[in-house]
């Protein structure tokens, strides 16, 4: 039987040797030395217990050992939970205690952040783990392929957030750490992750699969505890980082505003939710070429990829399996806007504790994205919509995305977010809340005639509320549930 996950990724250190690959302040860790921590944390693990299928939380920041107790945690062959910074205590009491904790490992005791809300799973300090005698031989992977490797939050922007769980065979099949898996978007990507800045945590899905791609590019993880761009990606020289769209936002404005030496940027990954065609081009033309457009889900892993030199506003050719399916299931042609339905080798088997909520997202090895698109007749996958971030009005559903994008065209408007609000007269309304361009003000007449003129007078939006900033969660998408929760105060 073939090695399981991590045993490619313990690979890429062994054959990196002494070629830096972690660099943290004023530290630069090799491939070997990396591969000691991972060694040394594994043993640690198992002589406190720590079995395959055990459920193991990381609580950790970003350091060389941090990404070792990642990669130990799947070497025993733990259900790893990562619980990314910033959460509350009610977001980390909820996630921990539905997770089946056994363990818990922290780089720092004594934070909030490392306090799991319910005092039952005593911390295991990874300093004590590092403690274990590094005997020089090559770290035992002993993770089993249809156990449960990890759980995979979803970010809760637009319900309770769920976790998400990925087995070890899947893990083994995905392609990060594998140069010949790599579909065409990675290949043009993985070269230009030579200083790939990482923040967070490293046990984040999107950090993770980047931060592997990176390793098997030849690159090196360049750390920074809170980034601030653009201020980050200059002090760290970096040449690739992740972002999320708003974000993306408000780096163009403040480059655009006070340029900055930006000369060895050559990527950021944008994901998390969808950007419209004219932010991509002022991105490009303020950054240049170096937007790479990220599709995909906690439950599928990446979908697809657009590349800076693919046409703004669609997000490549998928080399996975994807359908375009219409209510009753039934494929439909080119051209023709349905529910998204994903199949890739690394995609999730349910939701942890959850039965029928897996049976009605996974169904006959499918993952049903709840996502609205369509493909091109050359293969190209543009997003509509989502499947249930709708208004209904008069008993019709319309999907918020194309109003979003609608108002977004406006040129007083600079980001634009749609909710549903009650309505005495029909049911439900659009509620607009607009970020303003510098120095304009948006009025709500201007802004329904537009929206009337395009989509009808059904979705022009009744309210409107202008924005200094989106409020945005924890994993830095905006924060729907809270627009929707203002609305409704107003």
């Amino acid at each position: 039987m073939a090695e399981q996950f991590p045993g490619a990724v313990l690979d890429l250190l062994d054959a990196a040797g002494d070629r830096p690959v972690f660099e943290h302040g004023d530290r630069t860790v090799t491939g070997a030395q990396l591969l000691a921590l991972v060694g040394r944390v594994s043993r640690g693990l198992r002589a406190r217990g720590v079995r395959p299928g055990d459920g193991v939380a990381l609580l950790l920041g970003v350091t060389p050992e941090a990404f070792a107790a990642v990669l130990a945690a799947h070497t025993v062959g733990a259900r790893v939970v990562g619980v990314r910074p910033g959460l509350t205590a009610d977001q980390r009491h909820q996630l921990l205690t539905g997770a089946d904790i056994a363990h818990r490992v922290t780089d720092s005791p004594d934070r909030p952040d490392d306090q799991d809300g319910t005092g039952t799973v005593p911390p295991l300090a990874l300093a004590d783990l590092l403690a274990a005698e590094d005997d020089g031989r090559r770290p035992r992977v002993t993770a089993r392929p249809h156990d449960v490797a990890r759980l995979l939050h979803t970010s809760g922007s637009t319900g309770v957030p769920k976790a998400c769980a990925q087995t070890y065979a899947a893990m083994t099949a995905a392609w990060a750490a594998h140069p010949d898996r790599w579909p065409p978007a990675i290949r043009e990507l993985a070269p230009r992750l030579r200083r790939f800045l990482v923040f967070g945590t490293l046990a984040s899905q999107v950090m993770l699969e980047y931060g592997l791609l990176a390793l098997a590019a030849g690159g090196t993880l360049v750390t920074a505890d809170a980034p601030a761009f653009p201020d980050s990606l200059v002090r760290h020289r970096a040449t690739g980082s992740v972002i999320t769209v708003a974000r993306l936002t408000k780096l163009v404005a403040s480059v655009r505003a006070r340029p900055a030496d930006l000369g060895a940027l050559r990527a950021l990954m944008v994901s998390g939710s969808p950007i419209d065609a004219a932010r991509l081009r002022e991105a490009a033309e303020v950054l240049g070429p170096v937007v790479f457009h990220g599709y995909g889900q906690t439950e599928t892993g990446m979908i697809s990829m657009a590349t800076p030199y693919d046409g703004p506003g669609s997000l490549g050719v998928p080399p996975v399996d994807l359908e375009v399916r219409d209510a009753d299931g039934r494929p439909l042609p080119p051209g023709t806007d349905g529910e998204l339905y994903a199949r890739t080798p690394s995609q999730g088997c349910g939701y942890w504790g959850e039965p029928a909520l897996s049976a009605e997202v996974f169904t006959d090895g499918w993952v049903r994205t709840r996502d609205i698109g369509h493909l091109d007749h050359a293969g190209r996958l543009w997003l509509t919509g989502r499947a249930r971030d709708v208004v209904i009005v008069n008993a019709q559903l319309y999907y918020a995305g194309p109003v979003e994008r609608v108002l977004a065209t406006h040129p007083a408007v600079r980001e634009a977010y749609v909710v549903a609000v009650p309505d005495d007269d029909t049911g439900e309304a659009v509620h607009a809340h607009v970020v303003p361009a510098p120095g304009q003000a948006p009025h709500l007449a201007e802004l329904r005639a537009l929206v009337a003129a395009e989509l009808g007078e059904a979705t022009a939006p009744t309210r409107l509320t202008l924005l200094d900033e989106v409020p945005l969660t924890p994993a830095g998408k905006p924060d729907k549930r809270a627009l929707a929760a203002r609305a409704q105060r107003t």
